[in-house]
């Protein structure tokens, strides 16, 4: 069987991902249309800040990943874990790709936050971080490390590319965005952190094993 079929056998909605998605749409529901009054104390506060009288808790390190600010942002993730995470679950395993998603997503905001910290040294301001985009973009890296010449069709621009075509495209974007526009409200050495951790992690498993 080639890793085309492969992929396409797997295009189904595993336990990890189905769950991940059914809290991520759940919370999104209960934050903007039935109780937005709690979304400030879920999101992640840069620590000593503090907005409308809420600063950072514990809690934030992990609830800030099932988090979104407009439809379209979660629309966009959940597609994105929805097409790549169930052939990473399949491949690794429930315990092992639930692992994974996390510790990209911590790693995300771990590199977030020591950017930010950067900025604030030089005059920026702390901000806040909300999304499960780090999470999703360690998981296109899991996706295109185990089936690189996969091939995607893209909405836009309509072409179609391999899957680690379309994963160093993402990182080189994330990058030039990261580094050279300000003021986008977008996270991008969040994304790079979920990036850089997910490649890490896949190190690690090569060289030393999981046991998960």
């Amino acid at each position: 069987m080639c890793i085309r079929d492969r992929v396409k056998d797997m295009m189904r909605l595993t336990d990890v991902v189905k769950n991940l998605i059914i809290i991520n749409v759940i919370l999104y529901i209960a934050t903007m249309m039935i109780m937005p009054q709690i979304s400030g104390w879920l999101i992640f506060h840069y620590p000593g800040a503090n907005y409308d009288g809420i600063g950072f808790k514990p809690l934030q390190i992990v609830t800030h990943m099932f988090m979104h600010g407009s439809t379209m942002h979660i629309l966009f993730n959940m597609i994105m874990l929805a097409f790549l995470g169930p052939p990473l679950e399949m491949t690794w395993g429930p315990k092992r790709f639930l692992f994974f998603y996390l510790f990209t997503g911590f790693g995300a905001l771990a590199l977030h936050v020591l950017v930010n910290y950067i900025e604030i040294q030089n005059g920026g301001a702390p901000g806040l971080v909300l999304g499960a985009s780090g999470a999703v973009m360690g998981t296109l890296v899991g996706f295109g490390y185990n089936f690189p010449h996969h091939k995607i069709q893209l909405l836009f621009p309509p072409i179609t590319l391999t899957a680690r075509q379309i994963m160093i495209g993402y990182i080189a974007l994330d990058l030039g965005m990261g580094l050279f526009s300000s003021g986008s409200g977008i996270a991008h050495f969040a994304h790079l952190g979920g990036a850089l951790f997910g490649f890490i992690l896949i190190q690690y498993w090569n060289k030393f094993g999981s046991r998960l």
